[in-house]
């Protein structure tokens, strides 16, 4: 998603190699009084419980708020088994009066697959699958489309992004929402191209998670949903939380997402149900929640108070959080867009089983990030200190949950330097943005204009098919060329001509911010061999991955 939304947030804003981190810079947001638990006075100071470096806590966040344009943030600090802080900060959404506060429930997103691999050690635990286990031993008709990666993949690779897929693979089959169910997305799997090395290196996706939802439903005879409720919910004493968007009720204490209109203007998005890949990212919590989610983590899976036979009650054993918080990827180290940005450069930096692995400031960090349709997200765990910090927020900034969650660790790692993580992550945002308007730069420039489509636009509309994804339908309405996605209802958009064969793609739902080339080849006889997609924007989520698409014409007209 992020990444923008689904998924996962690099250190460092634009950095490709890693995600397409969606941050932007804009105009001021509204400033709405903050809610928190403990209250703020009305100097806007942080309780004496808070180091001195969060005194001014509540000013610093609504400078994030401003500065990055995010209606509503909502934090939570735990140390040492304590809740130091849950608090929220502006408005669950832009034009209302309601307020975000330690109970507001997000869209967690990625954060959701630290539950999900939580819930197989949990199974494991019970003997009813083994981590190095088959998947076709408990999926036996599981494909991947290469035989070796089909027989060789493990329930532990589902988690550590090391399939050999591309970043993002398959993610069209359900971002935005597609109408396949979980199974059928497992199922494309088949013909999802595997452009890497098994077990070879680093890349994130998405459609592994769909896999492991599968097995830990066929593991524990329960729905993924009914499982994470009962086993991880109830324990912890997550009352707030919810599965998915299906889960909410009118008048429950929720944000709303947004996003930039055409990298722009800042709009409400309608919030979205994830039912096709729920344990890569379809939970909702608050921070009130994951307080209490950081706090068993930060206990090696430690329950609060005793269990029935007066031993400690557990989530999980403390061999099982080891495993989870072992390195299986590493992943490489980059270089940060600006200066600013060294001190947050990790010494190590790898991927567990749905953790991200790294340090800073001598001290080692468990930590994830989550995007979603108008809402990001970042826990960040400190194990040796039992801190944990967790940023949910209602705009698509990654910048913005950087600054914070740096500003707290700094707080507690190096209390005699405080610095404006704000301003250096607003300038790094910039320099992102100017070189998004390069690249697009740089295609206007090879564009002739001059070069028209070499066939009638009535002669490209037809349907086109991909292996992977299915049914891509061009109709030629009103002497204008539309585009639609069979399976994805948000995916529809018109066709214009660039130059030669080559158009590009313009959603209707300007949310997406996910604008498209689409080029086709002709055979010697004129007629339409293929139809290749790409992102037009470097900013565009990398879930977008057009780039992996084979369209095929399988109806359309033929040339006049």
């Amino acid at each position: 998603m992020l990444k923008r939304r689904s998924f996962h947030y690099s250190f460092f804003p634009g950095m490709a190699s890693l995600c397409a981190l969606m941050v932007f810079a804009a105009a001021a947001s509204a400033q709405t009084p903050a809610t928190s638990v403990p209250a703020l006075d009305a100097a806007n100071k942080a309780p004496s419980t808070l180091p001195s470096q969060l005194q001014d806590f509540g000013a610093y966040v609504d400078s994030a708020r401003k500065t990055f344009d995010v209606p509503g943030i909502a934090v939570a600090i735990v140390k040492d088994g304590k809740v130091v802080m849950e608090q929220g900060f502006g408005l669950r959404e832009i034009g209302k009066s309601e307020t975000v506060d330690a109970n507001t429930l997000f869209a967690i997103a990625s954060n959701t697959k630290a539950f999900t691999a939580a819930a197989l050690q949990q199974l494991a635990e019970q003997g009813k699958l083994k981590m190095d286990d088959r998947v076709i031993d408990h999926l036996p008709w599981f494909r991947m489309s290469d035989p070796y990666v089909t027989h060789e993949m493990r329930i532990r690779d589902l988690l550590a992004h090391r399939s050999g897929l591309s970043l993002g693979a398959g993610d069209l089959l359900y971002w935005p929402p597609t109408s396949y169910t979980t199974k059928e997305v497992v199922e494309h799997l088949r013909d999802v191209p595997i452009k890497n090395g098994f077990r070879s290196g680093y890349a994130y996706d998405n459609i592994l998670f769909a896999v492991a939802t599968l097995v830990i439903e066929q593991a524990s005879g329960q729905s993924y949903a009914d499982y994470v409720r009962t086993h991880l919910f109830q324990p912890v004493g997550m009352d707030e939380s919810l599965i998915d968007k299906t889960y909410l009720k009118p008048g429950m204490d929720v944000a709303t997402g947004h996003a930039k209109a055409n990298f722009k203007n800042l709009e409400p998005v309608p919030p979205m149900a994830w039912l096709n890949d729920p344990g890569a990212g379809g939970i909702y919590a608050s921070v009130h929640d994951l307080a209490k989610w950081m706090n068993v983590q930060l206990a090696g899976g430690a329950l609060p108070g005793p269990g029935k036979d007066g031993k400690p009650a557990r989530l999980f054993s403390e061999d099982s959080q080891e495993q989870m918080w072992s390195m299986l990827t590493p992943i490489t180290i980059i270089k940060p867009p600006i200066p600013e940005l060294a001190p947050l450069t990790p010494h190590f930096f790898g991927y567990g089983e749905s953790w991200f692995l790294s340090d800073y400031r001598n001290q080692r960090l468990v930590w994830h990030t989550g995007g979603w349709p108008g809402m990001v997200s970042r826990i960040t765990l400190v194990p040796e200190l039992h801190l944990g910090v967790v940023v949910l927020t209602n705009q698509e900034s990654g910048a913005a949950f950087n600054a914070v969650t740096y500003r707290v660790l700094d707080a507690y790692l190096n209390p005699s330097q405080k610095t404006d993580w704000v301003a250096v992550y607003d300038k790094a945002v910039k320099k992102a943005e100017s070189k998004a308007d390069d690249s697009f730069a740089t295609h206007e420039k090879a564009r002739d204009k001059n070069r028209k489509p070499s066939l009638s636009l009535a002669n490209y509309a037809g349907t086109y098919r991909d292996p992977w994804y299915g049914d891509v339908v061009i109709s030629s309405e009103g002497g204008k060329l539309r585009l639609r996605f069979s399976k994805t209802a948000q995916l529809i958009g018109t066709l214009s001509p660039w130059q030669h064969d080559a158009f590009t793609v313009r959603w209707d739902d300007r949310t997406l911010n996910a604008d498209a080339f689409i080029s086709f080849s002709l055979d010697m006889d004129g007629h339409i061999r293929e139809a290749r997609m790409e992102p037009i924007s470097p900013l565009t989520d990398f879930s977008f991955d057009f780039q992996d698409l084979r369209l095929t014409p399988i109806l359309k007209a033929e040339p006049e």
